[in-house]
């Protein structure tokens, strides 16, 4: 099998072969007869979004995704919140992904603390997720958890898998942020993972059967 390096080195001599640049400076002008792409903002109050926020959540809601809860020590009590943009992106060094809402008020707990756990819900989870979907209140009433072994971030129980982390990068990305973070300790639970993983799809809880 080709190695990173062979595969990067192949995507190169393409890019190079067919004009396209090889680095991430993107060139000032755009070659002749390919139209220059206008620069992503933000739409402002007097203009029009582009597409139908309706309508935008409902097409990107027919894509089934797992659930997880991000969780945080956080000050002065632990933090918490649902999240099904979540994902994993690198395996050298290892790292995941999440995406949060700009105006989440339990993001910046978990910035604060640097550190969290994503707890990967399972197929009878519906109502701890849905606990940890609202805004406000002590989410972690009643809710029984341990302390992830790297972080110390509260690792919920029986949840079938979940991985430990430190925040490694935060990016924009429109009205949310893309908070990558570093795997420092993961594992899994067989016994929850029996019973197959909580999926979300077009605003309703599901789960997977063979």
């Amino acid at each position: 099998m080709m190695g990173h390096a062979g595969m990067a080195a192949t995507a190169v001599r393409y890019l190079r072969s067919v004009g396209a640049p090889t680095t991430a400076a993107a060139p000032a002008t755009a070659p002749a007869g390919i139209p220059v792409r206008p620069a992503l903002r933000a739409v402002r109050d007097d203009e029009r979004a582009p597409l139908d926020p309706v309508e935008f959540r409902s097409v990107l809601g027919h894509f089934a995704s797992g659930v997880t809860v991000i969780t945080s020590p956080g000050e002065p009590g632990p933090a918490g919140f649902a999240c099904q943009s979540f994902a994993s992106l690198s395996l050298d060094p290892p790292l995941v992904a999440f995406m949060v809402a700009r105006t989440s008020a339990t993001w910046p707990r978990i910035a604060r603390a640097g550190v969290f756990c994503v707890n990967v819900l399972g197929a009878g989870q519906g109502e701890l997720c849905r606990a940890f979907a609202v805004s406000g209140g002590d989410k972690f009433a009643g809710v029984r958890y341990g302390a992830a072994p790297a972080t110390g971030s509260p690792r919920l129980a029986d949840v079938p898998a979940w991985i430990d982390c430190t925040v490694h990068a935060v990016h924009t990305g429109g009205d949310h942020l893309i908070v990558v973070g570093r795997v420092d300790a993961l594992g899994t639970d067989p016994a929850a993972a029996g019973s197959g993983p909580l999926l979300f799809h077009r605003g309703t809880f599901g789960h997977f059967s063979t």
